[in-house]
């Protein structure tokens, strides 16, 4: 099936635009369970890989960071001060310093944040945590630490088959935008991945990582951000966005993962998408509770105050 619309523009009471996408929840054997609009449409998983390429890092390093660093190994952070302190003490910790990161030189997303500097900087790059991260692996696993991003290096082969292993073979490998290999997916196979990454034993170092994302929220992406809001509210999910309207999201104690993919690539129409996605599988009892209504039913402004909103009112179908 074709995209479908997943969410209306709402202003001064009409439909200004409609975001048309798909869909897809999985358990961990790739059986679809539910979904809408093309479950099989191609997609690089782009930082929706993070949780998976942090498991591979610690696996790798064969160390005990503390749960503060392993999140922010699975983060597309803001580049809040809180964040780029874990990032260096991760560096710290395999004796290097932040000129060792191939992230490309980055504002902090957080506006605050980026007030606050003088400039780009490759630690302020939202990745830079999971770069962090596969520094130390390189490190401890006596690889090159200057040439990680390469495809060919021990580091991302190792990557390459813990997602053979979790989602089944890419359609094909590219470059990410901080410059590491991005794996090209089926959506219902980024579900399946994201269901092995909350099934106990199926993925290695995947435990520490996501009992680390639960426990440390903030770091996972921070001020006014969804991964953050939601895994404060709802305990039982770990949730990582991707880019190009990509989010995930992991369900712990059922054993399914769920993608959401925007066709246009729209990060505003992902975000309720997903939300109404947990609330149809009961996941969510209330998306209006506080701290998920934002990011559920997004304001439309004009003039600067709310003249209507973003609203997601699709349906599952079981597959």
């Amino acid at each position: 099936m074709p995209a479908v619309p997943l969410v209306r523009v709402l202003r001064s009471g009409y439909q200004e635009a409609v975001h048309l996408g798909s869909v897809a929840v999985a358990d961990a054997d790739g059986r679809l369970i539910a979904g809408t609009g093309d479950p099989d449409v191609v997609t690089f998983a782009r930082s929706s890989m993070k949780p998976l390429q942090a498991a591979v890092s610690l696996t790798l390093a064969g160390d005990e960071p503390e749960a503060q660093d392993v999140a922010v190994m699975c983060a597309s952070h803001n580049g809040e001060p809180v964040h780029l302190g874990r990032v260096r003490a991760i560096l710290e910790r395999a004796g290097l310093g932040v000129d060792a990161l191939r992230t490309p030189p980055s504002w902090p997303l957080d506006q605050d944040s980026a007030a606050a500097v003088e400039g780009p900087r490759p630690e302020y790059h939202n990745c830079s945590g999971k770069h962090a991260g596969m520094l130390l692996a390189c490190v401890r696993s006596r690889f090159d630490p200057a040439t990680y991003p390469e495809a060919s290096h021990p580091l991302q082969v190792a990557v390459l088959e813990a997602v053979r292993g979790a989602a089944g073979e890419p359609v094909a490998i590219g470059v990410d935008g901080c410059g590491v290999p991005v794996h090209a997916l089926p959506l219902s196979s980024v579900a399946r991945l994201y269901a092995a990454l909350v099934s106990p034993g199926l993925v290695s170092g995947a435990e520490r990582a996501v009992a680390a994302m639960r426990a440390a929220p903030y770091l996972v992406a921070g001020r006014d951000r969804l991964c953050t809001a939601m895994m404060e509210a709802v305990p039982e999910v770990v949730v990582k966005v991707g880019a190009e309207g990509l989010v995930c999201a992991g369900v712990i104690g059922r054993g399914i993962g769920v993608a959401v993919k925007v066709a246009d690539g729209a990060a505003r129409a992902a975000e309720p998408a997903l939300v109404r996605a947990l609330a149809l599988l009961e996941v969510i009892s209330d998306p209006d509770t506080p701290g998920l209504a934002r990011f559920a039913r997004p304001p439309v402004l004009g003039g600067g105050r709310p003249v209507g909103e973003l609203v997601a009112d699709f349906e599952l179908r079981s597959a």
